[in-house]
This record gives C-alpha cells, sequence and structure tokens, in this order.
C-alpha cells in the first residue's frame, strides 16, 4: 500500500474475526461506518455444497431503500451459468423464483422479499448485496412463515436492523417458562 491520501478507499481482503460465514469467504461488508458516504455493501462467495446450508434461508423482510442482489456465476467459458441453484421469495405472497444463471434482482424500497436460499452450489459463485442506503436497515415479516418454520428460525441472530422512523420494531420473542 502506498501511504496515499486515498488509501482509504482501497479496502483489501481480510477475513473477519471469528467463525467462517456458511456461504463461503467474506470479501468485504461495508457501510457508512467504513468509508464515510458509502452505501451498504456485503460480498462473499458461496462455496459448493450439495444440501441447502441454511434449513429456511434469510426470512421474509424489507429495507428502506432499494436494494440489489448480484449473483455472479465464476464459469469463464459460461459466465451466465452460475453454477448454483437459489431459491428467492418475492412479494407478501411469496412468489417462488429459482436463479440457476448470472443474475442481478432489483428490490424496491419496502418490497417483502425472502427466504433467500441457495440450495445446492456446484461451482463457486459470488454474491453482492447493494442495500442503496448509508446503512444497512432490515425488517422481518415472521409472520408470513408457518409456525414451524418460524419456530425453526434463531431470531437472535434475525432481528429488525437499523429502520428509521414509522417502521415498527419486530415483538421479541418471549422465553419459554419466564
Amino acid at each position: 500500500m502506498s501511504n496515499g491520501k486515498y488509501d482509504k478507499y482501497f479496502l483489501k481482503y481480510e477475513p473477519p474475526p471469528g467463525p467462517p460465514f456458511i456461504m463461503g469467504p467474506i470479501l468485504q461488508r461495508m457501510d457508512s461506518n467504513t468509508i464515510n458516504g458509502s452505501n451498504f455493501y456485503f460480498i462473499h462467495w458461496v462455496l459448493p455444497h450439495e444440501e441447502p446450508r441454511m434449513k429456511i434461508g434469510h426470512p421474509p423482510h424489507i429495507h428502506s431503500e432499494a436494494e440489489l442482489l448480484i449473483h455472479i456465476g465464476t464459469n469463464p467459458d459460461d459466465p451466465d451459468d452460475l453454477g448454483a441453484e437459489v431459491e428467492l421469495y418475492v412479494g407478501p405472497e411469496l412468489e417462488r423464483h429459482v436463479i440457476t444463471k448470472t443474475t442481478v434482482v432489483f428490490l424496491p424500497p419496502n418490497l417483502i422479499h425472502g427466504h433467500w436460499n441457495p440450495l445446492k452450489t456446484v461451482r463457486p459463485w459470488i454474491f453482492i448485496e447493494i442495500n442503496q442506503g448509508f446503512k444497512h436497515t432490515e425488517k422481518f415479516f415472521p409472520q408470513l412463515l408457518t409456525a414451524e418454520h418460524r419456530a425453526e428460525l434463531d431470531w437472535a441472530f434475525w432481528h429488525d436492523d437499523g429502520m428509521s422512523e414509522g417502521y415498527s420494531n419486530m415483538v421479541k420473542p418471549q422465553k419459554q417458562g419466564g
């Protein structure tokens, strides 16, 4: 690195602390706290797997800003081939889509989406999430899931995050027995 005045804009791969991410290496997670003025970006590899790594996937939610979900295949002979099957549900009726090609999904603000779940991956691919706001926002809609699916999720991990005024927060689950 050069010690130049613009060095702060060059973010190199540094594995985050803690256990490995369930999908594969996180290349970057950044927002306005990382670089002032930056939107929220989350970039990671998805490594080969036969069975889904998440039972349910990222549950139904909205963001207060538009979001892009970018799925990039890594086959240089066929860049359109994702090498995976990714399930994504969109809308309050949870319309199911299966992504098998390099695809960008545009989600307007407040459009319910999720579960997002890579079902099977035969070749590594790259996922980029862009929230078009300075920080990550998320409001979950657990009521759209079946009672069985709600019970299978760890709601300490999946929680409302950074929503602006006018968005009510999820009711915190009650602990069993008090």
